[in-house]
């Protein structure tokens, strides 16, 4: 994702129709789907209602006739802060679920860049679960996978797919991605689907990519790499 909302949107609804091609019926999108812009830089945060991103998720979810999870969008909140939210919308484009980031990203981590993510959002305070014809969704956002207390309550209250929309760094996703999506997931006994962004972003920003679907058994069914793209996985819960 780039620094132009209506951009992103474009790029977005391009992905889903190409992963709805290719018989996906749950699509899930990484963390600031929609928005991927230059630390520092002065925003203009809709409420969810407004929100053209999300109006557009909800068109997207509809018109294809898909469960959508955008991994997360930037809702205003107050004191000029946001909530980093993830959206899970069914296939008549109604939300049903919504998710906002538990632990935020505070860190220094070595790329030349320093993060402070409470300096702009607010953090959310209860794990969310989404119910489906098919399964029960956990929903978390990344820097809320290095936590393995939030999945084991997920697992404990019934999940049995994890969602990791994420936005790893290059630095901390060459370290720890893999393993600990991979730990998450033969922990908990869940499937974990982890879309992610990839790339260099506005400001220089860089992250990790590695898109993974991983099994309850700890193997990575799919790896996008570090292209843009699409990965698609036949999910088996028995």
């Amino acid at each position: 994702s780039g620094a132009d909302l209506l951009e992103n949107i474009v790029k977005t609804e391009s992905l889903v129709a190409h992963a709805v091609v290719q018989g996906a019926q749950l699509i899930t999108t990484p963390e600031n789907t929609f928005l991927m812009a230059e630390n520092g830089t002065n925003l203009i945060y809709y409420t969810q209602d407004e929100h053209p991103a999300v109006k557009a998720s909800a068109e997207m979810a509809k018109k294809h006739g898909i469960w959508l999870l955008i991994g997360s969008v930037a809702v205003a909140g107050s004191n000029n802060k946001s909530y980093n939210r993830s959206l899970f919308f069914n296939p008549q484009g109604e939300i049903v679920a919504q998710y906002d980031k538990i632990h935020l990203f505070d860190v220094e981590v070595g790329d030349g860049q320093t993060y402070r993510e409470s300096a702009k959002i607010i953090a959310g305070d209860k794990a969310v679960i989404a119910d489906t014809s098919f399964a029960k969704l956990g929903m978390t956002i990344c820097y809320d996978l290095r936590f393995p207390q939030l999945y084991r309550a997920l697992a404990k209250a019934g999940a049995n797919i994890i969602a990791v929309p994420a936005a790893f760094t290059q630095v901390t996703g060459q370290a720890h991605w893999h393993v600990l999506l991979i730990a998450r997931a033969i922990e908990t006994g869940c499937f974990i689907i982890a879309p992610a962004q990839t790339g260099t972003h506005a400001g220089g920003r860089q992250t990790y990519g590695h898109s993974l679907i991983v099994s309850p058994w700890g193997e990575i069914i799919s790896d996008c790499g570090t292209e843009e793209g699409v990965i698609v996985a036949d999910i088996d819960l028995s």
